[in-house]
């Protein structure tokens, strides 16, 4: 079968794997489309820690279910349905395993990532880590991972009604926190340099958005919020200066929320923690209850998906697709792959 892997930093190629047996446990899955991330782009560039080579990337999946091993319980599948795959891995006897906060799993191992992922025309995946999404579309089903990330984070902020909310940046976990916020009722400002991902961030709930290449984000942020800052900050970039961003202009005793990966090291002043008595908060991965919550978002056609795909390619091109997107990584909030 049709696979694409990268065979080092820089070296997409397409080449061929063996069909997946699958266990009693499993079902076996025909992969329809596959949404690149930016874990998949740092594979690429060399620039992901967690990956060996040569590496099968993809880990947003939407799939139908082929067959069906002998120990999946009756009746939760059948043939032909459409689903999704919660695709990371918990060991069960880690702190974060045993605390009940599986996504965080020391030993975690991510399609894509730390094993091959879902870059080819059939996977085999436990029955545990599948879920159903009938009436969703591949483009939509292939979002619900990112957007998963983006719902976790906002659960780790406790984000309520009545919160004011900056989310900064507007890729696709970051429109998964934007939408997440927002559906609780609080006050939403996405921050992005891109005019496109502002009009998403809006489309999928911000009350106001901000480019902060043209306005004084300080400024703004105090009018915005008469003077005190966002209550919560999701910084889902991964730069420095956003890392410093979120703790400068979260309100006293506010909430600052993690995704993004710094590439670089961070120099904070500390001051700023202890003063504001500051909660600063890591979030990794997402929980069955998140993707169900995005399942039902999308569902119920809440969010701007189609608007949230920048490109649509075959994997054929998907090689050609992670180049361009290396080249010009601020014009792209997803590439899919289409399998068939």
């Amino acid at each position: 079968m049709r696979a694409l892997f990268i065979e080092a930093p820089g070296q997409p190629t397409l080449g061929s794997l063996p069909e997946p047996k699958y266990a009693a446990d499993e079902l076996l899955l025909r992969v329809q489309t596959v949404g690149f991330c930016g874990s998949d782009l740092n594979t690429f560039r060399g620039l992901n820690p967690l990956v060996s080579y040569p590496r099968v990337p993809g880990h947003e999946v939407a799939a139908v279910v082929a067959a069906i091993g002998t120990e999946v319980p009756a009746g939760h599948f059948r043939e032909g349905m459409t689903v999704t795959v919660v695709p990371y891995t918990a060991c069960g006897r880690c702190a974060a395993c045993r605390r009940g906060r599986s996504n965080a799993c020391r030993d975690n191992q991510t399609l894509g990532v730390q094993r091959d992922g879902a870059l080819t025309e059939w996977i085999a995946a436990p029955w545990t880590k599948v879920l159903s999404a009938e009436g969703l579309l591949p483009r939509e089903l292939a979002l619900v991972e990112p957007l998963s990330v983006g719902f976790h984070a906002a659960s780790r902020g406790r984000v309520e009604a009545g919160d004011r909310v900056m989310v900064i940046g507007c890729g696709a976990v970051g429109l998964g926190a934007v939408a997440a916020a927002a559906s609780v009722g609080a006050e939403v400002i996405a921050i992005d340099v891109d005019p496109r991902k502002l009009d998403l961030g809006r489309a999928a709930g911000a009350s106001h958005t901000l480019d902060n290449r043209r306005v004084s984000l300080h400024e703004a942020l105090r009018e915005l919020t008469e003077g005190e800052g966002p209550d919560v900050v999701i910084e889902a970039v991964g730069l420095p200066e956003t890392f410093l961003v979120a703790v400068q202009e979260v309100a006293f005793t506010g909430r600052v929320v993690y995704i993004g990966y710094a590439k670089a090291p961070v120099a904070y002043d500390t001051a700023q923690f202890v003063k504001k008595e500051l909660d600063i908060l890591g979030s990794r991965n997402a929980t069955p209850q998140d993707f169900q919550a995005v399942i039902d978002l999308l569902a119920s056609g809440a969010f701007p998906s189609e608007s949230a795909v920048t490109r649509v390619v075959a994997l054929e091109e998907a090689a050609d697709a992670l180049r361009a997107w290396s080249e010009d990584p601020a014009s792209v909030t997803r590439i899919h792959v289409n399998l068939f």
